[in-house]
């Protein structure tokens, strides 16, 4: 507008003086920092906390000596509502411990008003009960070659008195009257004892201990425990050779699982063209016949291989039961419904014989879904060339063998085929073993 003005003649107005507080706005901000509080330094060296004790919530100056002329008795502001209600009296009161038999008075501070209770850690005092026995029984059936009734009632009263703390009792056994006693010994007669008191009192639960076993483990852990360093380094050594060991063993029997499964692959592949020469002449064949998908090793190879568990340490028997990793879902689909038709349980017992003969059962049963499926696969690869015979031929049928073929129905192959399908690529076609009977019906209905 100035510049318009000046080119029209007109008078300017005084236009004010820009200066570099209209532009940052230093008035705004004086007033802003004059009302902020001014806050005290820190001097140096002082640390925060100490600085901070110096000054109450308002950042007051503390006073130079301290005065109770303020209210609230010296308070400035009251943080705890005192009550006027009187205190509970404490007093020294005493009292006994019922675990103790000595009848011994102790004291403590307690509320009068509090009525008397029984102590509290008394409960704590658990006792072993130790089994008694009168001069007849022990005439009738606790006499034992080797220990006298005096030293068998010593026995038993150190037991009572050491609550069976057995290393206890064999420090204070008294050698001097009697021979010295192992751990072992000590736990041996009282144990038994135990036992022939518990038949004669028709308890059904006896503990049994075994002495020899206890020594030969003790004498074990000692010679382990006693090793040099060397038989320690010879141990490791022998650990590592046979992990090598076992590992070039399973490559061995994997190379030569391959090796296999070449030499059958070509053995087939010579005999296929010799059956199918006899059969068709070779003017008439027009399309090559294509190869068999059943492979003639898959009853050697069906099945589950259960590993074997035979690597040192603990382990438990029922992983023996556990299926492989190979083994699919639609195979344990089958062999649980297989068994819920047995009414077997799908997780018994595992003992030894059980593992055994349950690895076995769901092995043949694995075995048998698999001989089902190669035998649909068969039988469709007969009414495949049968009926390749017969457009090739007119007027021609060609008879397959009864004995070839399996007595059950269609219908039942599909049921079982939709139920189970165990087949693999190297044994049927990108459908499966189901869409077998299905080809069979579409190329009669053809026919």
């Amino acid at each position: 507008m100035a510049d318009v003005r000046d080119i029209m003649e007109l008078e300017r107005p005084s236009t004010p003086e820009i200066t570099r507080e209209t532009i940052l706005g230093a008035d705004k901000s004086k007033k802003r920092t004059s009302a902020a509080p001014k806050v005290p330094k820190r001097p140096e060296g002082m640390h925060r906390e100490v600085f901070a004790l110096l000054y109450n919530d308002n950042k007051d100056v503390p006073p130079l000596f301290p005065s109770d002329t303020i209210g609230n008795n010296g308070y400035k502001q009251t943080k705890v509502k005192l009550g006027m209600r009187k205190p509970r009296k404490w007093k020294w009161m005493a009292f006994t411990n019922p675990a103790r038999k000595d009848n011994a008075t102790f004291y403590h501070w307690r509320r009068p008003s509090d009525e008397p209770k029984e102590y509290p850690f008394a409960k704590f005092n658990k006792k072993v009960d130790v089994p008694s026995y009168t001069e007849v029984e022990y005439q009738q059936h606790l006499k034992c070659d080797g220990w006298t009734k005096e030293e068998t009632d010593h026995l038993m009263d150190l037991a009572q008195r050491f609550d069976l703390r057995f290393i206890m009792m064999t420090d204070r056994y008294d050698t001097e009257k009697f021979c010295k006693r192992s751990v072992e010994d000590l736990k041996e007669r009282y144990y038994k004892i135990c036992g022939i008191l518990a038949k004669l009192n028709g308890e059904k639960k006896i503990y049994t201990y075994d002495a020899d076993h206890e020594r030969r483990r003790k004498e074990q852990l000692k010679k382990l425990y006693e090793r040099k360093p060397e038989q320690i380094e010879e141990e490791q050594f022998l650990l590592g050779e046979l992990k090598k060991i076992e590992a070039r063993k399973k490559e061995r029997e994997r190379k030569t699982q391959d090796l296999q499964k070449l030499i059958s692959q070509a053995d087939n592949q010579n005999e296929t063209p010799r059956k199918t020469d006899k059969k068709l002449p070779k003017k008439k064949i027009t399309n090559p016949a294509r190869p068999s998908r059943v492979d003639t090793n898959a009853a050697e190879s069906a099945g589950i291989k259960f590993p074997d568990y035979k690597n040192s340490g603990v382990s438990l028997r029922s992983q023996r039961m556990k299926l492989p990793a190979n083994v699919g879902q639609k195979k344990s689909k089958g062999i649980e419904q297989i068994l819920q038709e047995m009414g077997l349980d799908l997780n018994p017992i595992p003992t030894e014989d059980i593992c055994q003969h349950f690895n076995e059962l769901r092995s043949d049963m694995v075995l048998l879904m698999e001989l089902k499926a190669a035998l649909g696969t068969c039988e469709y690869e007969l009414q495949s060339l049968r009926h390749q015979y017969e457009a090739l031929n007119p007027g021609k049928t060609l008879a397959i063998p009864p004995q070839l073929l399996s007595n059950s129905d269609t219908d039942s192959k599909v049921s079982t085929a939709e139920i189970i399908d165990v087949s693999n690529p190297g044994l049927s076609n990108s459908s499966g073993a189901i869409a077998a009977p299905a080809k069979h019906r579409e190329l009669n209905a053809r026919i």
